[in-house]
């Protein structure tokens, strides 16, 4: 495999960028994402783009899991590696086209620059395959952990229609798309803490580790946000601007009525001024206890602007991006992500985490 040139698995390679790719296969019922005949039925997909970032923590072990699991499936799936940050985003635009079913395999930056291609464009659907350390996006849509379990799940599954956030500010010229959440404060520090090599040897653990080395230092900020024109002004240690509520296969509710379908964004502030306010907020997020709690701020919205005094580093769907200030906007309905139908289920029975066609 050459630096961001293209393989294949069982089938031939995908033609390089140029001269155009030919038109795509025909296509039947289900085809991008949209549910086949019939109430309720999986979509079928004949053609698969694997996008990966042989970069990735275990990336080539994984691919190799991944094409296997296609093929059991009967699923034709073309590779493309990338070679440098931002390919994955051109490689997703300019092949979508040929392709029922776009797939990630790599970290959250590699997916979200995927969706983020596609995002509002009407091309096909993508499902993340959890390829990275932390894999937050994939936990939070409760795709499997197992990339041999996680193929079938997500050609079985549905077609979910999900806002995304739009950040720009941080640093000139940025203009950055993310699915589950922006902030600053303890999330941001806990990205910034977890250096590469805890990672290689904790995976996820080496956030939960820097997480808890953010919570203890309590390092508190005076921020100033803006929710739709409404001031808000108040010590805190972390603000977040989410759009899912469910962390980690729900195990964690960030807020209340937090969807990712429904046109909003979520600004969540906590504001703990002692260790014993950090472990009542950290409980209450457990147990999604959201009565009112002094040290916990929500407000819902369609445009955010978030002023922190002094400057802080601000991160989005575990990527540092620059420093405050930052606005962000949403984009309503933007992406179209293949889910697991137990998540979509669940999601729709209990009014937040998940939903899907």
């Amino acid at each position: 495999m050459t630096a961001g040139g293209t393989t294949a698995g069982r089938h031939p390679p995908v033609p390089p960028l140029e001269p155009p790719l030919p038109p795509p296969p025909a296509r039947g019922p289900g085809v991008r994402g949209e549910p086949a005949a019939g109430a309720g039925r999986a979509p079928r997909f004949a053609r698969a783009l694997l996008v990966v970032n042989p970069a990735s923590r275990r990336g080539a072990h994984f691919q190799r899991r991944a094409l296997r699991a296609f093929a059991r499936a009967d699923v034709s799936c073309d590779v493309v590696s990338t070679a440098h940050a931002g390919q994955g985003a051109h490689l997703a635009a300019t092949l979508a086209a040929a392709y029922d079913v776009i797939f990630t395999l790599g970290g959250d930056g590699t997916a979200m620059e995927v969706v983020g291609a596609l995002a509002g464009n009407g091309g096909p659907p993508v499902g993340i395959l959890p390829g990275g350390t932390g894999n937050l996006i994939a936990r939070t849509l409760g795709i499997p952990l197992d990339v041999r379990r996680a193929v079938p799940s997500l050609l079985g599954g549905v077609n979910a229609s999900v806002d995304l956030g739009v950040l720009t500010g941080a640093r000139p010229g940025l203009r950055r798309r993310f699915a589950f959440a922006a902030g600053v404060g303890v999330d941001a520090t806990m990205i910034a803490d977890a250096s590469v090599t805890l990672k290689r040897q904790l995976g996820v653990g080496a956030y939960v580790l820097s997480w808890s080395r953010a919570v203890l230092r309590r390092q508190a900020f005076l921020a100033r946000v803006w929710v739709d024109g409404e001031p808000i002004e108040r010590l805190a240690s972390a603000v977040m601007v989410a759009n899912f509520g469910a962390v980690l296969n729900d195990l964690i509710r960030l807020g209340p009525g937090i969807r990712q379908d429904d046109g909003k964004l979520d600004l969540c502030v906590f504001s703990p001024g002692t260790a014993r306010d950090a472990v009542r907020v950290a409980w209450k997020l457990l147990r999604k206890d959201f009565r009112a709690d002094p040290c916990m701020l929500y407000r819902a919205g369609r445009h955010f602007r978030v002023e922190t005094d002094p400057p802080r580093m601000v991160q989005a769907d575990g990527e540092l991006l620059g420093k405050t200030p930052f606005e962000i906007a949403v984009e309503p309905l933007a992406a179209q992500l293949l889910v697991p139908r137990r998540w979509a289920a669940a999601g729709r029975a209990a009014g937040g985490g998940g939903g899907g066609e």
